[in-house]
């Protein structure tokens, strides 16, 4: 099939923007809660009437200080309950929000800061403050520099306290649908990262066909959903706004160090991960279950689940024989595992990269079922998911209802819907070059089954074409290599080269497990080990598998572990964990080379 389409779920309102929403929330749901914040350390609800209260009175603030209709303003912080507060106040004064990843480098926040014109900024730390003081001399247009830290909001309410509720309603009322919402700017994989315009009518498409289609999922006064991805992220907002449209409970997190113990805290129904976050699950588990003597156990439990969720998508559906394995193994091990995930849970959301089938099997063979989906930033997060009632796993899902995906000759994806960014900030040439042919032209390559359910293959621009002429997706057999406890990141390498190779790094914390359990030195790293011949034969192993998913010509002959990891400091990955294969490929030249000495 080369053309998708569903039909939408949702209108979008032609003369209105998110702040009708909370405005909503509290005049139908004025007592629901619709957020949690920590207050000494536990979980406080908010209601509607609340929230809509404490971001009024913030918004005043940014009034009396002079931020106009469509001004930018600045908002760098963690997660955090004052992330949801601040983006809705902003939008209450008529303003737009500029997200900046509070991983960024003072360079980084002078372009965005720079490129977007903001006037003021909202930033979480002294670290944060610090980055934009360092390069406020070069931007002209900040006359404001606020920190939650240091009673930010309180401030702005203070501030804002002789603004008119008169006032304040007709800010909230100025933008439309039409209007720019945030300028979201991508991880920049390569050059200069392109603030994206996404307007109110592109989160209004977005969150009100996703709250629609997957309507259970987010059932007021019931459900609730623990937000730790980035805010800065396009995904993050995602969560956000949907949350706030269902209306249904959301809690922020900051750091996800103590993500268990958060979950088990605040118990949510509905989880929105990445795909390291469930393979850091599994792994966990399978090592913890390794560590207790009960390794074969969790694994003949792990085998059920996949077994038993591949013959969900049977017509017989599951033996008896395996019903009664399942059972069994759900007192033994799978109540565990939900147990770490909350416990109230019964979907997840991953997005931003594949999660495999492995995975996919796995966690809905547990009884907790995690609904992949794909997107970009241009496209407000996710233009395709899987839907709680049809999934199919090893796809991202059937297209966003209200929008269109096309497959090109050359097996692009392209995309067509209200969903969609209006163009880049001020470059109106890599727009006219992103937006061809009223499509949006997303680099990805695809195909679409005969029930319109899209796969993800690989990126045009990370096509490898090896000496003998074979073109190579790396994606497939990274995502495959990574699933392994020991491998952190995978980059596959062989462009020009006589076959494909890879670099690896480990994950710390398995490899000292790992190391512990092979009897190796107390305290070995990566550096000491990456020669050791237990440790290349169960590299090995990962690669192996990855190698089972791709034909002999596209698979890893040789590897090399590396003695460092790949950061977002060193430029080897955005801060959505995307790698930036040039600046790898440069930093890791010598090893590139050694894999392919004689």
């Amino acid at each position: 099939m080369r053309e998708f389409s569903l039909p939408a779920l949702y209108e979008v309102p032609t003369d209105g923007n998110l702040t009708d929403l909370i405005r909503r929330n509290a005049a139908q749901h004025p007592d629901v809660a619709v957020m949690s914040r920590k207050v000494a350390g536990a979980w406080t609800d908010v209601t509607a009437t609340q929230f809509l209260a404490e971001v009024s009175n913030t918004a005043k603030g940014l009034i009396a200080a002079g931020i106009e209709p469509g001004d930018r303003v600045a908002l760098m912080s963690r997660t955090r309950f004052e992330w949801v507060l601040l983006d809705f106040a902003i939008w209450s004064a008529g303003a737009v929000t500029v997200p900046v990843y509070e991983t960024s480098s003072p360079e980084q926040v002078q372009w965005i800061l720079g490129d977007s014109g903001a006037v003021a900024a909202l930033v979480e730390s002294d670290t944060h403050a610090a980055s934009v003081t360092a390069v406020r001399d070069r931007l002209p247009d900040l006359r404001h520099l606020w920190q939650i830290d240091k009673g930010a909001v309180g401030e702005l309410a203070e501030g804002g306290a002789g603004v008119s509720d008169e006032t304040l309603d007709l800010r909230m009322r100025s933008a439309k649908a039409d209007d720019p919402a945030t300028l979201v700017y991508t991880s920049g994989t390569t050059g200069r990262p392109k603030g994206c315009v996404l307007t109110h009518r592109s989160f209004f498409a977005e969150c009100g066909n996703v709250v629609e289609r997957l309507k259970p999922l987010f059932r007021t006064g019931e459900c609730s959903v623990l937000l730790f991805l980035p805010t800065a992220h396009v995904f993050g907002r995602l969560v956000e706004v949907a949350s706030v449209m269902a209306p249904i409970r959301l809690g922020c997190v900051p750091d996800i160090k103590n993500l268990t113990d958060e979950l088990a805290s605040f118990r949510p129904t509905l989880i929105l991960g990445v795909p390291r976050v469930f393979e850091k699950v599994y792994n966990s588990a399978r090592a913890k279950a390794q560590a207790d003597g009960k390794g074969k156990i969790f694994d003949r439990a792990a085998a059920t689940a996949i077994a038993y969720s591949r013959a969900l998508g049977t017509p017989q559906g599951p033996s008896f024989g395996l019903r009664v394995k399942h059972k069994v193994f759900d007192k033994l091990v799978f109540g565990k595992l939900r147990a770490v995930l909350g416990g109230r849970g019964e979907y997840a959301i991953s997005g931003g990269a594949p999660l495999g089938e492995r995975l996919g099997h796995f966690f809905r063979g547990i009884g907790f079922t995690v609904l992949e989906g794909y997107g970009l930033t241009e496209s407000c997060a996710a233009t395709a998911f899987n839907p709680w009632d049809r999934q199919k796993i090893g796809t991202v899902g059937q297209p966003l209802p209200g929008s269109v995906v096309r497959i090109a000759d050359d097996g692009e994806v392209l995309l067509h819907g209200e969903h969609l960014f209006t163009g880049y900030w001020q470059n109106e040439a890599a727009t006219a070059e992103a937006l061809a042919d009223g499509w949006f032209h997303t680099g990805d390559i695809g195909t679409l089954d005969e029930d319109g359910y899209l796969a993800i293959t690989g990126r045009k621009k990370e096509i490898i074409v090896t000496a003998g002429g074979k073109n190579v997706a790396p994606a497939v057999i990274e995502d495959r290599i990574r699933g392994h406890a020991l491998v952190a990141e995978c980059m596959v390498v062989g462009d020009g080269r006589p076959f494909v190779g890879a670099l690896i790094t480990l994950d710390e914390e398995f490899l000292s497990r790992w190391a512990e359990e092979n009897g190796k030195p107390a305290g070995s790293t990566a550096v000491s080990l990456r020669e050791d011949a237990d440790l290349l034969a169960e590299v090995q192993r990962a690669v192996d598998d990855g190698n089972a998913a791709v034909s002999k010509a596209e698979s890893v002959r040789k590897f090399r572990i590396l003695a460092s990891q790949f950061t977002e400091e060193a430029g080897h990955i955005t801060p959505s964990l995307k790698l930036k294969r040039n600046v790898v490929a440069k930093d890791f030249a010598d090893e590139v080379e050694s894999i392919y000495r004689a």
